[in-house]
């Protein structure tokens, strides 16, 4: 386009002069820079920081109710290092699940929520100790309610349903005994990445 083209050798001048270079090279913000820098404001403002909160105090709740951990993860794209291999989201969900010790618990009950803005991807990763009662339906249906709506724009209801479900799920096969110790074993709060 012209008009960036002009834009482009009016800004390699300027830069030249203020750094007292004889080259600069000056490239428009475009790509996934500039998907990713959209999806993290979309993040901003539809998931604000009371919200994490919100949705932080929504795990800790549920959490003191059974043995299971929730973890949810949310992050603006994937690594270069994922990119250069076309790695799946789900690769990612995997290896986060690792980095985040969801996997680290007493009863091998944590549950990673994952969210990929940039790739529009919704991960569910379950540890074995509550994978082998929840047949792969029930997660697909959970990550259609969540995609419909965040279609809707209904970021924080679409994360705190989910979190709900898997809440009850948690609740229904690893409930937590009267006066027995139970111990947070995971950041309650999101992860934001």
């Amino acid at each position: 386009c012209q008009n960036v083209d002009t834009v482009e050798a009016l800004a390699a001048e300027h830069a030249r002069e203020l750094f007292g270079a004889p080259y600069a090279y000056v490239h428009p913000h475009s790509g996934i820079d500039a998907n990713l820098v959209a999806f993290w404001s979309i993040l901003a403002h539809r998931v604000e920081s009371p919200a994490l909160e919100r949705l932080g105090a929504r795990v800790q709740a549920g959490e003191a109710r059974h043995r299971g951990e929730i973890r949810l993860c949310i992050e603006a794209g994937l690594p270069l290092s994922y990119l250069w291999r076309d790695a799946a989201p789900r690769e990612r969900a995997l290896s986060m699940f690792g980095k985040l010790r969801v996997w680290d618990t007493e009863h091998n009950s944590g549950v990673l929520i994952y969210l990929l803005l940039a790739e529009h991807a919704i991960e569910i990763v379950a540890d074995r100790g509550l994978s082998r009662h929840v047949p792969p339906e029930q997660w697909r249906a959970l990550t259609q309610g969540m995609s419909a709506a965040f279609k809707a724009g209904r970021f924080e209801d679409g994360l705190a349903e989910a979190i709900d479900v898997v809440d009850g799920l948690l609740l229904q096969h690893f409930a937590q005994a009267a006066g027995a110790p139970n111990p947070n074993e995971l950041p309650d709060r999101p992860f934001v990445g």
